[in-house]
This record gives C-alpha cells, structure tokens and sequence, in this order.
C-alpha cells in the first residue's frame, strides 16, 4: 500500500442529533470525544429540511452546467473569492503547488444597509439563469448557520463553557456557503493535483454536506490517511483554526483533503455544501483561559481579530494577494 494511501476509518461513529434534545450533555460528549480524537465527527439526524437540500442541489447543479463564460460573468475581481464564482483550477492548498481540481459559488450573509461590516461582507450575487437561486442558496444559508449555531452550544458545554458563550462571537459572522463542484476526470488530471490538496479549514467549524461520494480523507495522529464515508444523510463537522487556537489545541484543526476518484468513478462528478462558520470580523480569538494550564501552555499568547486571522490565511491559498 502507497505511504499515502487511505485505510478506512473506525471510530468515527455517528453522533445522533436526537440525542442532544434527549441529554445534551451526552450529546456534547459524544461531540466533543470525536473532536478530540479525530477533529471531526459525523453527526447523524441533522433534521435539515430535504426540500431546501433538493433546492439548493439542483441549483448548483444547473449552474455549474453553464458555459463557462455565463458563470466567469459572476466573478469578482479583487474580492477574495468571498462571493460569486471562483473557476476551474485557481484555489491552491497552502504550501501546494499543483492547483485544485474543482469549482466553487461562495454565498455570504446578507447584512442591512447600514450594518458594521457591510464593508467587509459584501451583497451576494444572484443567478438569473438558473431558477430558484436566490430562494435556495438564502435557504440553505440560514439553515446551515442555526445548525451551526447549536453544534457550538455542545461545544461550549464540552469546553465547560456557558451554553450560549459562543452566540455573541459568531454573531453577524463572517461565514461562507460553498458549493462546490469536482468536475468528471475523463482524462488523468496534472501530476501531482487532487481535487483538493491537503489543508486545513481557516474557521470555527465546517459542516459538510455530501460526503458520501467518496474522496474525503482525514490524516490522524500517527501520520496515516483515514477514508470518511459518513451514511447517507449525515453531517460531517470538523474543527476550523480559529477554534483550535481559541481551544489552545484541545479541539484540533486536523489536515484533510478530497482525493482523486478511482477509475470506476472517474466519469462521475462530485458534489458538496460546506458551511463554514466564522466569527464576527472584529471578535478577538484570545486562548481560553480554562484552556491553559501547567501541562497546556498558552500556544498563541498574542491575541488576533477573526478578521485579521482570516486574511492572513487567505493570502496564503492564493485568493488574496
């Protein structure tokens, strides 16, 4: 077996999210021993509502369909990739340097006139070509982030914190709905490129729709890739930086990428929604005291704003210059 060749991942059981309405603090354990173990966990019963899912789906699905020059017209330049339409073969894994073989339409929060960080949450742009868009994408969006919202009141539990410490921080959040696309590899890709290089994900925490088509690899402590091949119908949640730095590493940010199909799959496109969940621009990530202690120094003893955080990191996968 190749050095870098997957091996299926045991443990990684399912967490039931009835189970936080029943005992919210065995859920919050269950979540939290995942998190540590592996910094990620499959949550099961999500409970997002299967028409938005279908909505949203076959509106990606139709826009990725457009000639390429329809969707180059929703590219913004010079805006980071934060919304709109990023191509075919930009986006780089820090430290890689073969580009990653996909596409992907990030969706924002929409903010009122007016509004604090208007000037760093820009409007989203909206697909007149493809019916539906702005209902589904708006949808999906708002579904994502309560779901979102209540993983991180387990989290908090976890961490020993107040239920709702994290609702003030992510607030207004600075997140992003991505849709992704991993197009059909009918011919062998560059050498060296994957789908989507080895990286680590820059926010709170990650939630993953459409995992079950493999490729999603995690790499765990003894250097190993482990395969995740959640059931149908599950969550894939993963520790974001700013958590892990927040946590001073009790939560780790664990390395992952989205390998090449096998040849059976090769003609066969891949779809995923990550939500990635942010802070608010201006809240100060700052180690959680109860975090550092004799055996837990503090990792990151000079505090940085999300948004700071974010652009640093950015720039170092090529979508800021």
């Amino acid at each position: 077996m190749p050095d870098d060749a997957a091996i299926a991942a045991p443990g990684i059981e399912p967490v039931s999210l009835r189970l936080e309405r029943a005992d919210p603090s065995a859920f919050a354990d269950a979540l939290g021993a995942s998190f540590r173990r592996y910094g990620f966990a499959v949550v099961a019963d999500h409970g997002l509502d299967l028409d938005t899912l279908r909505d949203v789906q076959k509106a990606a699905e139709a826009f990725f369909a457009l000639p390429l020059d329809a969707k180059r017209r929703y590219v913004i330049k010079s805006g980071g990739g934060q919304r709109g339409y990023t191509p075919f073969g930009v986006e780089v894994a820090k430290d890689a340097e073969a580009v990653d073989q996909k596409e992907f339409w990030h969706v924002g929060r929409n903010l009122p006139e007016g509004h604090a960080y208007r000037d760093l949450m820009p409007d989203n742009l909206y697909v007149s070509e493809v019916e539906n868009w702005r209902e589904a994408t708006t949808a999906i969006f708002e579904a994502m982030d309560l779901l979102g919202r209540r993983l991180l009141a387990a989290v908090a539990r976890h961490l020993e914190l107040s239920e709702d410490w994290f609702e003030d921080p992510v607030r207004d959040g600075n997140s992003i709905l991505r849709l992704l696309h991993y197009p059909p590899q009918n011919n062998p890709p560059p050498e060296g490129s994957v789908r989507a290089g080895a990286h680590e994900d820059i926010n709170v925490i990650t939630l993953l729709l459409g995992a079950e088509e493999g490729g999603l690899e995690v790499k765990d402590n003894d250097g190993r890739w482990l395969a995740i091949n959640p059931p149908p119908g599950s969550l894939v949640v993963n520790i974001g930086d700013m958590l892990q730095r927040l946590s001073n590493h009790q939560l780790p940010s664990t390395t992952h990428r989205v390998v090449n199909p096998k040849p059976e799959r090769a003609r066969f496109p891949r779809y995923s929604m990550p939500f990635f969940l942010h802070f608010r621009p201006d809240f100060l990530i700052e180690t959680l005291p109860n975090c550092i202690g004799d055996d837990a120094p503090n990792r990151h003893p000079t505090p940085i704003t999300a948004q700071d955080y974010l652009m640093e990191r950015l720039k170092e996968i090529g979508l800021v210059v």
